[in-house]
């Protein structure tokens, strides 16, 4: 039988000092790689990277399954735990979904990197 690994989402907020100055303590480390974590999949990955260089900076959650060659109930869930992470911002238009990527969010994760 096959399990299903459930991963909670929980926002991603300014949480730690960057971890190449300092160190960072366990539940710093805890949080952080929760944030890294959701970016660990290729699809979110791409999805992320997708919508970011879209021309207008935003894309319908209807051109998404073809792009990443997935069906749409795949798709919907990584954008719900994108959206659900905070790094993902969604406007519903009529019956179609459109996402645009949360700058200051994506930015908390790059900053935890900074070394300076």
């Amino acid at each position: 039988m096959l399990y299903a690994r459930i991963m909670k989402t929980k926002k991603i907020e300014a949480c730690c000092r960057p971890v190449l100055i300092e160190p960072i303590d366990p539940d710093e480390a805890v949080e952080l790689a929760a944030a890294f974590k959701l970016l660990a999949d290729p699809i979110r990955l791409r999805i992320v990277s997708l919508i970011a260089n879209a021309p207008d900076g935003e894309l319908c959650a209807c051109d998404l399954p073809a792009a990443l060659d997935r069906s749409q109930p795949t798709v919907s869930h990584h954008l719900s735990q994108l959206t659900d992470a905070g790094l993902l911002t969604r406007d519903q238009r009529g019956k179609w979904a459109w996402f645009r990527i949360d700058r200051d969010r994506v930015a908390v994760l790059r900053d935890a990197l900074e070394l300076s």
